[in-house]
């Protein structure tokens, strides 16, 4: 009888243990940047599969701000200023960033007089990386330079990623 309860009681425990980290993984600084990581992607006006749709999203690699989290839920805003609930599970950690204004200079450096590699039209995004001083690192399918943080929403201009 002694090990049925030794066994009882580490169920117990471990039960008891999930929630935790579940709630730790949940406490990040908000806001933060993420993108998204489905095919498809539905924002909710509420923390639900209760709440109805009011967009779907079928770019994945679109970056969103996380502005508020309820359990599995992340309330965003998109490059649009669109707000609404999105399953974490549909969203990656992965950094991009979405061309914002004008056709925008990729850079062999962080240089405003550096060597014009490609250009990039508003609405092309890309991976972003090595950030600092208001430059990044952008990755638009394998083409690579640097460009000013002004030309881009998915990071703020004065942020830095490594």
């Amino acid at each position: 009888m002694d090990w049925v309860k030794r066994i009882a009681m580490l169920g117990l425990a471990l039960v008891a243990l999930l929630p935790a980290a579940a709630i730790a993984q949940s406490k990040k600084q908000v806001p933060y940047w993420v993108s998204i990581a489905a095919k498809e992607a539905l924002l909710r006006t509420g923390p639900g599969t209760n709440y109805p749709a009011t967009w779907k999203y079928i770019r994945p690699g679109l970056p969103l701000r996380v502005i508020q989290l309820h359990e599995d839920w992340r309330k965003v805003e998109d490059p649009e200023g669109e707000q609404g609930w999105v399953k974490s599970i549909l969203l990656s950690e992965q950094r991009t960033a979405i061309v914002v204004g004008e056709i925008s200079p990729l850079r062999a450096t962080p240089d405003a007089d550096g060597r014009i590699d490609w250009r990039v039209a508003p609405g092309v995004v890309g991976k972003i990386s090595r950030c600092r001083d208001g430059w990044c690192e952008l990755d638009v399918k394998g083409r690579t330079g640097r460009i000013e943080t002004r030309h881009l929403w998915g990071v703020a201009e004065d942020e830095v990623v490594k």
